[in-house]
């Protein structure tokens, strides 16, 4: 059978809410009422693997895991893809041969809770006040960090960024951000970001990573390994890292020198570099083959036993009941936006900045 348009990797609740949104919007008249749809939750290429003779539409939905075949990119009318993610770094290096959108308004509650539950955790030490609970040990622990007061700065204050931002203010925290962007982004948000630039952060007790993955070196906004060795070591001993956008921002290897050196105090992270090969080494199917995947799979494991101040999870700010009901409705308002076209890309594409 052939579609109008099909979704790969839509997950657990995702994939109940793109039914009703696309039925709702059908019934609204903002989509075609014929309009056909495949959503599944394998990538794209596990569908092709089991499907080899079928016809791909010319929009395809995906997210991180899937990859698009050259021959679908390159045939017939110019294609469209619809990212279901904030990130786009899958993506980028496809905007000079297809229309290629992503979810800007992205879980950003979700995403934003989850960070500040990471600079909870670290500056808590929850790890060993737990463990100390174990035996009602009042005394011998390491202080935690009070928040209040504490200075924290936002990497990347797009909309996530902006609502992490928020919520460490509202916390007491002496909170400041760096972004590129920062003129475009002091007019959106009426001067209600304080701005530092990337060395006056030094200073920083607590740094939180808002920013979207752009791995064209040509770009401006090129950030592989933006918090390198010798950046960091510029902060004062004892800081707080968090990171919940992209890990090859923040090679795992650097953070675990520095947190052995005593540079960082502790590491909130739900996402890594590597992903795939990560994930391999993690269920026993390779051993690691770089020094970021071991040190990934240390933290991990770190993590699980208790052992140092790490909290870590798979990024999935996205689970939570209204995140996956707002991701599915912005995902059919960027394809309501296709067909307003005419089938021909989206409102909002990349690049989105120059």
């Amino acid at each position: 059978m052939s579609y109008d348009i099909m979704f790969f990797e839509a997950l657990g609740e995702e994939n109940g809410h793109l039914v009703e949104a696309i039925e709702q919007a059908k019934a609204a008249g903002t989509l075609p009422a014929s309009l056909t749809y495949y959503i599944g939750t394998e990538s794209l290429q596990e569908y092709l693997a089991a499907n080899p003779n079928a016809a791909l539409p010319d929009i395809l939905s995906i997210k991180t895991h899937s990859k698009l075949p050259q021959a679908w990119l390159s045939s017939g009318n110019k294609k469209s893809i619809l990212s279901r993610s904030a990130g786009y770094d899958h993506v980028e290096h496809l905007a000079s041969v297809a229309n290629v959108t992503s979810l800007r308004k992205y879980c950003v509650n979700a995403v934003a809770e989850t960070a500040t539950k990471f600079a909870f955790c670290v500056c808590g030490n929850l790890n060993q006040y737990t463990a100390n609970t174990a035996v009602f040990e009042r005394n011998n622990c390491i202080s935690f960090k009070e928040l209040t007061g504490l200075k924290a700065t936002v990497f990347g204050v797009g909309k996530i960024g902006k609502r992490i931002y928020d919520m460490l203010a509202g916390l007491g925290l002496d909170t400041r951000a760096v972004d590129i962007r920062e003129p475009e982004l002091s007019e959106e948000y009426g001067g209600t970001v304080r701005f530092i630039s990337k060395e006056e952060a030094t200073d920083s007790d607590i740094i939180v990573c808002g920013m979207n993955y752009t791995k064209e070196p040509a770009s401006r906004f090129y950030n592989a390994n933006y918090f390198t060795e010798e950046y960091l070591s510029q902060f004062p001993d004892g800081l707080v890292f968090v990171n919940v956008t992209r890990g090859e921002i923040a090679p795992e290897a650097t953070l675990l020198k520095l947190y052995r050196s005593g540079k960082i105090f502790g590491l909130g992270l739900d996402t890594f570099g590597g992903e795939a090969g990560l994930t391999a080494v993690l269920r026993g199917q390779k051993e690691a083959e770089t020094e970021n995947e071991k040190a990934g799979a240390e933290i991990i494991r770190l993590a699980l036993d208790r052992k140092e101040n790490f909290y870590v999870q798979p990024h999935q700010g996205f689970n939570s009941d209204k995140a996956a009901l707002c991701k599915a409705v912005e995902t059919i308002r960027h394809l309501e936006d296709y067909y307003r076209r005419g089938c021909d890309g989206f409102d909002s594409q990349l690049p989105y900045y120059t």
